[in-house]
């Protein structure tokens, strides 16, 4: 098991994690920056699509009640954590190298100075390949040193969150709008690079071929402001449940 140590990083912003997730109440209360948290913001954004595309109306008739939840438990840091974890991996097994990564700091979720400190072989004891170990080393690092903050990205526009993350090793313009869609809720985030939202918009525009990234924010103009409640009818219309 890893331990805490008395000095460096692991201490370097005190004992208290400064990554605490604010409840989702709070979070609608203090930013003026919609969310789907706002059981309003999800109806408005169906009744949009219904009535902005008449295609698309059809995918939310196909696909029926809205039930997508933005993620609240936990915090941001460690949030990323997992993602670092899951990507490339069936979730089978990336689970069970997530339950062996929090058993190095005795079956809980480390703090951002932990991390920065374990060391390599450790990480690696778990699972983790050397890429995903330097990935999850450089989100620490820089967590605890506050050159990311992430307790302000609740109240940061898109783009700027988008900034943030893609400056963390390991985390492309595709993970950072995961995170905006499944962590912070956002309303209006179209992932023009991804594979299941590709196929939506094939299977929506009854298209010979996967449509380039480029088209793909063109056909979802009409859907703004609410693009992400758009993908995820798309998500489900090819592959539902």
């Amino acid at each position: 098991m890893v331990r805490a140590k008395t000095g460096g990083n692991a201490t370097r912003r005190g004992a208290n994690d400064a990554t605490v997730r604010q409840g989702a109440s709070s979070k609608v209360a203090q930013t003026e920056i919609p969310t789907l948290f706002d059981d309003s913001q999800r109806r408005k954004a169906v009744k949009h699509l219904k009535s902005c595309d008449p295609r698309m109306a059809g995918v939310v008739e196909q696909v029926g009640k809205f039930t997508f939840q933005p993620l609240a438990d936990g915090t941001h840091f460690h949030a990323l954590i997992r993602a670092i974890v899951y990507q490339q991996l069936s979730g089978k097994a990336a689970a069970t190298i997530h339950a062996r990564f929090e058993g190095l700091y005795g079956g809980r979720a480390p703090r951002p100075g932990e991390v920065a400190d374990t060391p390599d072989a450790d990480l690696r004891s778990v699972g983790l390949s050397r890429q995903k170990l330097s990935y999850l080393k450089d989100l620490g690092e820089r967590v605890d040193s506050g050159d990311v903050d992430l307790e302000s990205l609740d109240h940061l526009p898109d783009d700027v969150v988008i900034e943030t993350l893609t400056r963390i090793k390991g985390l492309g313009r595709w993970s950072a709008q995961m995170f905006l869609m499944f962590r912070l809720g956002r309303v209006d985030v179209l992932p023009d690079l991804d594979l299941g939202i590709q196929k939506g918009v094939q299977a929506l525009l009854e298209l010979p071929e996967l449509p380039k990234p480029k088209y793909v924010l063109e056909v979802g103009e009409p859907w703004r402001p609410y693009r992400t409640v758009a993908s995820w009818y798309l998500w489900r219309s090819v592959s539902p449940g």
